[in-house]
């Protein structure tokens, strides 16, 4: 009898993002497995490297324009995000990869395992 040797699981990136109720209703109906298509006036899509970032976004934007922010963690196969560079978007912790609209599908494809929600606002 001949067993098969377990495959390696690939290496996976943490990201996280700040999302208010709307985006976060669209999550949980694609039975958190998937990021929903951007609107038009959304044409990148922003996850952020850094737990405390995301936080703070989720706290101080979210919460003012909808009422509640949500900081989301999930996991993406890191082979694939290396077609992104990391991008400097403030001080040296506020780090964010742009993500073109029309790629969500494939990031979301290289998802591994659940978005989860880490933090809630009010």
């Amino acid at each position: 009898m001949t067993s098969t040797p377990p495959t390696p699981q690939r290496p996976t990136t943490t990201l996280w993002r700040p999302t208010g109720p709307e985006e976060l209703a669209l999550v949980r109906e694609l039975e958190w497995r998937a990021w929903p298509p951007r609107l038009p006036e959304q044409p990148i899509f922003y996850p952020v490297l850094n737990e405390d970032y995301a936080i703070r976004i989720a706290r101080d934007w979210n919460v003012k324009h909808s009422g509640a922010g949500y900081v989301t963690r999930f996991e993406v196969d890191s082979a694939f995000l290396a077609r992104y560079p990391v991008r400097q978007a403030g001080g040296r912790t506020i780090l964010e990869l742009w993500i073109p609209a029309e790629e969500l599908a494939d990031l979301n494809a290289h998802l591994v395992g659940p978005i989860t929600v880490t933090h809630e606002f009010r």
